[in-house]
């Protein structure tokens, strides 16, 4: 979460290196807010410029950029400047981190308080305008799950939020695409910003989603929760475009003692050949979903000596979720990501024939609609597996 402000170029491009070789065409970064906007009324400079750098460092590999504004929200922990803190409003189920420091203040809705989305107005124009034409821009993202830092208060709010900020970054780059970080809990409960809201400003929907974190999955490795949120997402959002920009799992290695086993974790950890077994169903689910593509979260485990560092000092299964382990060593998953190199779109028909309701209907319940069509959505991919088998049964 220090990157930026301890900025490294030689070991950012060793890293992209790293991704490029492996097959994998794109990274996402994250701006943290502090760094890049340490007051409301002023952008780092220099932080745009390192911005400049890591772009040219992708593009240099062949790897499209997706950098997303306003981090904020990130691994358990809500990251926000000590300008934007001082409201009443936030999620009590994370701690707020401010100056390296955890915050008893409570956050401003940048929804509502004209002067915090003015102040991200500006960040949006001059990030945008630092990067625009770059050949390895690919997407903005406006933010990281951001309804695990703040709700909007009025549906008109968010789609304000969302008009404004797109307007921003498209008048500094006009050819810029803009999309937003939504996640499960989205869709789970109806918290105003959804994929209705995001697919009249933004050009395609982005989408988390863990089984870890679904009560209503079929285990931690049920990888057919992420199709299905991705065809949700489309349905919500009229029909538009998803990238599927997060998933990945938290994993431990065989016979590796303390804090690397699975004991002692809130949130289970999965053995390193479960996740790669995993992660290799998962991304042919999602390009069977008819997806734009799929990020994992995240190129690599952290290193032991931030362990006692907000979040990963309670959250401990955070700092497992790398592709590559913490002193560069692959896991087995990258090995199954480089099966997909290449790999053809797959076109699916719209609407989705288990999906029985309305949207009015589904926003009636979110929380009760979500799992039942869950369950029509694995008896529709239980019965298309069946009836692909039988194609291929000898005839009596």
């Amino acid at each position: 979460m220090s990157w930026w402000s301890q900025f490294d170029q030689g070991e950012v491009a060793a890293d992209f290196a790293r991704i490029a070789a492996a097959g994998l065409d794109s990274v996402r970064v994250f701006l943290t807010w502090e760094d890049f906007q340490p007051a409301p009324n002023e952008v780092d400079r220099k932080m745009l410029e390192r911005l400049v750098a890591v772009a040219d460092l992708a593009g240099a590999l062949g790897l499209a950029l997706v950098p997303t504004l306003f981090t904020g929200h990130m691994s358990g922990v809500n990251w926000i400047p000590a300008w934007a803190l001082g409201g009443s409003e936030g999620d009590d189920r994370f701690r707020v981190v401010s100056r390296g420091k955890v915050a008893r203040d409570g956050l401003r809705n940048w929804y509502g308080d004209s002067s915090v989305v003015d102040a991200q107005a500006l960040l949006a124009a001059e990030a945008a305008a630092a990067l625009a034409g770059h050949d390895a821009l690919w997407a903005w993202d406006l933010g990281n799950e951001n309804s695990n830092c703040l709700i909007p208060p009025t549906r008109a709010a968010a789609r304000a939020w969302l008009a404004r900020l797109s307007s921003a970054i498209r008048g500094a780059d006009e050819a810029a695409l803009v999309t937003v970080g939504l996640h499960m809990e989205d869709l789970e409960e109806d918290r105003q910003l959804g994929p209705r809201e995001v697919s009249e400003s933004c050009d395609f929907l982005s989408m988390h989603g863990y089984p870890i974190y679904a009560r209503w999955a079929d285990g931690p490795t049920n990888e057919q929760l992420l199709p299905f949120l991705a065809r949700v997402t489309c349905w919500l959002g009229e029909g538009q475009e998803v990238l599927f920009s997060e998933f990945g799992l938290p994993t431990y290695r065989r016979g590796d003692p303390g804090e690397r086993s699975a004991e002692g974790h809130t949130t289970p950890l999965v053995e390193e050949d479960a996740a790669a077994a995993y992660t290799t169903r998962a991304l042919e689910a999602l390009r069977r979903a008819g997806c734009l593509g799929a990020m994992l979260w995240c190129y690599s485990d952290y290193e032991p000596a931030l362990w006692q560092n907000p979040p990963l000092d309670l959250a401990r299964h955070e700092r497992t979720f790398g592709l590559w382990r913490s002193d560069g060593s692959a896991k087995p998953s990258v090995a199954g990501v480089a099966a997909f190199v290449g790999a053809e779109r797959c076109a699916v028909e719209h609407p989705d024939p288990w999906i029985d309701i309305e949207r009015d209907e589904f926003w009636s319940d979110p929380g009760g609609q979500l799992p039942r069509l869950y369950r029509r959505y694995q008896s529709a991919v239980q019965d298309t597996g069946a009836r692909a088998i039988a194609q291929f049964e000898p005839q009596e």
